[in-house]
């Protein structure tokens, strides 16, 4: 029902809106990290079944491919960006799923509990997906919704949103060693000086609260998106905070994925509402 008044609202309000389109609006500009314009992005609207779009990952950063999912039916979608229809495949009953990554041979999903959902990434294009592992109990109690998967290591990065455990002004972090069986092993941590991102955004206490990461294997740079206070914190390959970067609520809805490609270009991805589609923005790597 949601879906079907969703796309009555939007034919509505948007009708003849193309599935791609460029920003056309002349946002204020706003400070960006190197390589990027964060006022500038190609602007990809989506099918309706991804409104609530929450995590997007490339396979080895190729762009032809996107993988997504969103935060209410167990499904993994795949599409080029720009093209008018989805295809999907469901791995999992519905729950409140927020990242998705692609480690190798393995599709990785995160539900905001901190379970992880990992099956053989040759098993996507099936409609109903076997092999599912369903690994619980591996992380603390609390929410979560960002995850980074580094091919190269095959090392897990999940941060936690918000955690009983995170008493003394600093956000968790968890590193997973994925098993070739598509299990994972602890294999670490780290964590984000919270009082650092406010100092440096400017915000008051509280307003950190991670939605997504990826890393710039361009300058080995952590990006990481904060939804509810509309900004992007880049820290150091040690997690060491250099910047916070506000974001246009304009533009940025309600960011919650973010990937980049082999050719270091930045998308980020935005739920949408009853009045807007949900989308994915391009920001071209500019040398």
């Amino acid at each position: 029902m949601r879906k079907a008044i969703t796309l009555i609202t939007m034919l509505l309000v948007a009708a003849g809106i193309g599935l791609s389109i460029s920003c056309t609006g002349k946002p204020e500009a706003v400070e960006s990290p190197k390589g990027y314009n964060l006022s500038k992005p190609i602007k990809y609207n989506m099918h309706i079944n991804l409104t609530e779009i929450s995590g997007i990952a490339f396979r080895n950063g190729k762009s032809d491919s996107l993988y997504a999912e969103e935060d209410e039916d167990g499904k993994i979608y795949y599409f080029k960006l720009g093209d008018k229809n989805t295809s999907e495949s469901r791995f999992a009953k519905s729950g409140d799923y927020e990242d998705i990554a692609i480690c190798n041979n393995y599709v990785i999903i995160l539900r905001s509990d901190g379970t992880l959902f990992t099956f053989p990434f040759n098993q996507v294009r099936n409609k109903q997906i076997g092999s599912v592992k369903k690994l619980k109990d591996i992380l603390p109690a609390g929410e979560y919704e960002g995850m980074y998967a580094d091919e190269k290591t095959n090392r897990i990065y999940v941060l936690c949103k918000q955690c009983s455990d995170d008493k003394k002004r600093t956000s968790s972090g968890y590193i997973f060693q994925l098993q070739t069986d598509g299990t994972v092993k602890p294999a670490g941590g780290f964590s984000i000086d919270v009082k650092a991102v406010e100092q440096l955004g400017g915000k008051k206490k509280g307003a950190f609260r991670p939605s997504a990461l990826a890393k710039n294997l361009n300058t080995n740079e952590w990006y990481i998106l904060s939804s509810v206070n509309k900004a992007l914190i880049v820290t150091d390959v040690g997690w060491k905070v250099k910047n916070v970067y506000p974001l246009n609520p304009t533009l940025f809805k309600q960011p919650e994925g973010i990937a980049f490609d082999n050719q270091n270009s930045l998308y980020i991805s935005n739920e949408g509402d009853l009045v807007s589609p949900g989308n994915v923005l391009k920001f071209n790597y500019i040398k």
